[in-house]
Parts: structure tokens; C-alpha cells; sequence
């Protein structure tokens, strides 16, 4: 299996090479091959995050370019404030330009927005997770982008996790039923031979709608719960309920969550919040380049 840094070099390069192609026209045509030095500028205000791959859009296009790195993934960042500092040759900083502001404002843009779901429910205990709603080929580095915000990650993708969806329940005739099908598939030799997790690592979560699949799902001993598209008014229900049974039990809230009402959902007692649009909604950071 690729390390994390070996993805990001792959996804840089498929990056660039969806952007430079052949190369770049323009700077071919009107820029002269020298040293230069330059600084990427916080045009907005928000949360750092991206700068690995940032780094690795420039010295894909030249080995030789320094970079000066004056905040650091995490760190907050106003309007005015430097970034980065760069020297190397000026052909491969601006043709490398528009890719890395495009990954660090994206990235920015995601932990920003993490950071103020983070802070919406600070005190109630309950955690801000991220999920699979990302962009196809970016997700290792949106999750970690909701990482540098304060948030946590949910499951990466299918292989880590196992989450009984309504889908799912229909199709095996119930909860308990499922749950059934589930366990017996982890004690199997398919899943042995398919997967690297080992079968006692792997939670299982159930998707409740109401009372009565929350009593069912409890009584398979499930220990993780999904309460999705419910008012704040049926998850404080829902959770007085799942705590009176199993006190144990952890309690995802998801569906229709943004800043105005994630303070309530986590004022029910919920564990977990999980929020699509910290990946698929996040409002870019806005970052300049500029010659010195």
C-alpha cells in the first residue's frame, strides 16, 4: 500500500498534468528563465491547510525552488498576513502558480469552515466528523484539511468501516438481520482474503429513523448508532431513549446540519456530528502570488 506522501506526489502530478500538459504557453513565450523570489499573500482570513501539497506542486516543476514557509497547517491566518516565500526559477513558479493557490485555497477553504463548526460546539463534547462527500481523487487530502480545523475524520471509505445504511436493512429484511449478515461476513474466509483489517477492528454502525429500529439495533448489541435527518426535538428523544437502554452507546447526528443549527443538534448529547459539506460546500480561501 502507498504511503500518504506517495498519494499526494500521485495527485499532484495528475494535477499538473491536467493543467500544464505539453506546457505552459504564455510564460514559455514571455517570461525569461531566471531566479526569482516571490510570496503567496492571504487575501481573506481563515485556517491553513495544504501545504504539503503546495510544496509539491513547485518542486515537481523544479527540483532547485525553495520555499520559506511562514504558517504552518493549522495555524490561523488574516488578510495581509505572508504565507509562503519562494525562489527558484521563474518559469516553473508561475506555471506552478495556479495549481498550488487552486490546493491551498480549496484546503484553506475546508479547514476554515471545519474550524467553525468546531467552535459552534465547544463545551458540548460532541465531535465534528467529516464524510465521504468529497471530491473523487482529492479525499485523503479534504479529510486531512477537516483535520487542521479541529474536526475528525469519519470512515476514509468503504474498506474501514462498516455502516448499515436504510438500503442496506431493506435489502436483508432488517436491522437484525443485517447485523447478522455482517458479523457472519467478518468471521468469513472472503473477508479474510479481501480485506487487512482485522475483523475485531472493524465498528459497525446501524442507521436509525425512529424508536423502535433504535430499541432493535440496540438489542444487537450494535454500539454505534447513525440518527440521520432528524430535528434537534427527535434527537434529544432518540438520545434519552439510547442512553436509558446503553448508556454506552455512541451517537452519530447527521443530515441538514450547518452553523445556524449545530449548536442544538449538539446540545441533544449526540456524540458525533457528521457534516457533508465540510468537503463538497466549503467556500475556497482566497491567496495570491506575487513577484518581489
Amino acid at each position: 500500500m502507498d504511503s500518504i506522501e506517495e498519494i499526494i506526489s500521485q495527485q499532484v502530478e495528475l494535477v499538473l498534468m491536467e493543467d500544464v500538459g505539453q506546457g505552459d504557453i504564455t510564460t514559455l513565450a514571455c517570461i525569461e528563465p531566471k531566479t526569482v523570489r516571490a510570496e503567496i499573500v492571504a487575501k481573506s482570513d481563515g485556517v491553513v491547510a495544504g501545504l504539503i501539497a503546495v510544496e509539491q506542486t513547485f518542486v515537481k516543476l523544479d527540483s532547485k525552488i525553495t520555499l520559506d514557509v511562514h504558517k504552518n497547517d493549522g495555524d490561523p491566518f488574516q488578510a495581509g498576513d505572508k504565507i509562503i516565500s519562494i525562489e527558484g526559477d521563474s518559469r516553473a513558479i508561475l506555471t506552478a502558480e495556479r495549481t498550488a493557490l487552486n490546493f491551498l485555497g480549496h484546503l484553506s477553504g475546508i479547514a476554515t469552515l471545519a474550524s467553525k463548526f468546531v467552535k459552534k460546539v465547544t463545551g458540548t463534547g460532541a465531535v465534528i466528523l467529516d464524510t465521504r462527500k468529497t471530491t473523487p481523487g482529492l479525499r485523503l487530502l479534504e479529510k486531512y484539511a477537516v483535520a487542521c480545523g479541529g474536526g475528525s475524520n469519519h470512515r476514509f471509505g468503504l474498506y474501514d468501516m462498516a455502516l448499515i445504511k436504510d438500503n442496506h436493512i431493506a435489502a436483508a429484511g432488517s436491522i437484525t438481520k443485517a447485523v447478522e449478515k455482517m458479523r457472519a461476513f467478518l468471521e468469513s474466509e472472503d473477508y479474510s482474503r479481501r480485506f487487512i483489517l482485522k475483523p475485531e477492528d472493524v465498528d459497525i454502525e446501524v442507521e436509525v429513523e425512529n424508536d423502535e429500529q433504535l430499541r432493535e439495533a440496540l438489542a444487537c448489541k450494535v454500539k454505534r448508532l447513525l440518527l440521520d435527518n432528524q430535528s434537534a426535538e427527535q434527537l434529544a428523544g432518540l438520545v434519552e431513549l439510547a442512553r436509558s437502554i446503553d448508556a454506552g452507546a455512541k451517537l452519530e447526528a447527521s443530515g441538514n446540519v450547518n452553523l445556524d443549527n449545530v449548536g442544538r443538534i449538539a446540545e441533544t448529547g449526540v456524540d458525533f456530528i457528521s457534516i457533508g459539506a465540510l468537503t463538497h460546500s466549503a467556500p475556497s480561501s482566497d491567496f495570491s502570488l506575487k513577484f518581489i
